[in-house]
């Protein structure tokens, strides 16, 4: 894994009004429940139906009946697994089996890495790693691998990142083509391109080249929190992987900003200026609004404790209408969340109060990714997880297997596991499975399994 005040979008985008009939079509049988209900109720669908993408929907496995309980272990022993991992069926079969020999019962699927989808989806495109490959659905193929094992699979998410290349995708309907003005903007750059067209090649050509820039802090380019359209966007991914396929949970990540330096966009402003305004003296309020012509900033600068918490919010707010949404289909699923693994600086700096998630009951599991070298630290960050969960089980220690050798990955699980956490979560499978082994031994990740896991 909420938010906000979601504004309908302006209709002339969907251009005649035949063409907003058509969209309005698939949404006709929930207008039609929610016949009677107050206007605050059925304005949401409205702005959904006329907002969304194609009205079509992609063919599912199943229907929103709810399925039994998922796999349940005593104690979760998963395996993140990058969307490279997924590039055949050869591939996946591969990892399945090798994850069951190594003794992981429980799989993270990236199926949503950079804004695409390795699933059956009419919203999002294929990677370009999977363009040649049309008939194959990653997920599915997983699902089947892994259920006929007795292994859980959970579809792994990254919400606001949505390209790290160095040049655009070459899909024209990628997010990042074809919604530029979706993009969330750094405080650097925010004057430059407020006045900017995002159509202009150049807007998200400087965006990437911040990113390259600043590549120890920002991942690449991240979509708006606070974009109403962003948030059904995402909400749409769930609900469609949630309905579509026979998961056992849900994962959440990159559920925050890149840094508290984002998002100085254009909507994120007037999203601010409304959600501002009931909050603070009206005098005040009115002094602020006649200056935002000659400093669009004024507000987001002259109000910064309140422009933090509306950031934070906004994040939290989809978080919770995710959980809400996708428990009233599929209440068995498990809905997690990969951290920052200090929830302080997680909150301060990138808006992702994942101790208020725990709190007010709108993930079940956190997955600080504790991945340091450091014993003790990583011991403080689980002790502070699990403090804040108030159930070991609603942790799972996150591992960084990738900057660790086998010894010590080992030694971090054990760790894990006398401190009390309910499960740990590797990261990742195409590291441990990739590493070449000392001659003569096995395997990283069945080193890894042997060693903790028997």
């Amino acid at each position: 894994m909420q938010r906000r005040r979601t504004g309908a979008s302006d209709l002339r985008q969907f251009g005649s009004d035949g063409a907003i009939t058509a969209r309005m079509t698939g949404c006709v049988p929930a207008l039609r429940r929610a016949a009677g209900a107050s206007l605050l109720l059925v304005a949401p669908l409205l702005i959904s139906c006329a907002s969304d993408p194609p009205a079509v929907r992609p063919a599912v496995t199943a229907g929103t009946e709810p399925r039994p309980r998922p796999r349940q272990f005593d104690e979760v022993r998963a395996l993140w697994v990058v969307r490279t991992s997924l590039d055949s069926p050869a591939a996946v079969r591969a990892l399945v089996e090798q994850a069951a020999a190594s003794g992981f019962n429980t799989l993270l699927v990236q199926v949503r890495g950079r804004g695409d989808a390795l699933y059956r989806s009419l919203l999002e495109p294929r990677p370009e790693f999977l363009s040649d490959q049309p008939g194959f659905d990653p997920l599915q193929l997983v699902i089947d691998e892994a259920h006929a094992r007795g292994l859980a699979v959970h579809a792994w998410v990254n919400a606001y990142l949505v390209w790290s290349a160095a040049d655009p995708p070459r899909d024209p309907s990628h997010l990042v083509n074809a919604h530029p003005e979706w993009l969330a903007v750094p405080r650097a750059l925010r004057r430059e391109l407020y006045d900017r067209d995002p159509r202009d090649p150049k807007y998200v050509q400087r965006l990437i080249d911040y990113a390259a820039a600043n590549v120890g802090v920002v991942e690449g380019l991240y979509a708006s929190p606070s974009h109403p359209e962003v948030q059904e966007r995402l909400h749409r991914v769930w609900i469609d992987l949630a309905t579509g396929y026979d998961l056992d949970g849900i994962h959440h990540d990159f559920i925050r900003f890149a840094t508290s330096a984002f998002d100085h966009s254009r909507s994120t402003l007037q999203q601010f200026q409304s959600w501002v305004q009931p909050l603070i003296d009206a005098q005040r309020y009115q002094e602020l609004a006649d200056a935002v012509p000659d400093d669009p900033y004024v507000m987001a600068d002259a109000l910064p404790e309140l422009w933090d918490r509306f950031r934070r919010d906004t994040v939290t707010d989809l978080v919770r209408r995710v959980y809400r949404d996708v428990k009233a289909r599929q209440p068995h699923l498990v809905v997690s969340a990969a951290v920052l693994p200090d929830w302080r600086t997680a909150a301060r700096w990138q808006f992702q109060d994942w101790s208020s998630w725990l709190a007010d009951g709108i993930i079940d599991v956190a997955v600080p990714m504790a991945y340091t070298g450091d014993d003790e630290l990583f011991q403080g960050w689980i002790d502070a997880a699990l403090a804040a969960a108030g159930a070991p089980g609603r942790v799972w220690a996150g591992i960084g297997a990738y900057r660790s050798p086998v010894e010590r990955t080992v030694r971090q699980i054990d760790l894990a596991r006398a401190i009390g956490a309910g499960g740990v979560a590797v990261f990742a499978y195409h590291v441990a499975s990739a590493t070449p082994p000392p001659a003569g031994t096995t395997p990283s990740l069945e080193r890894i399994g042997s060693g903790a896991f028997r």
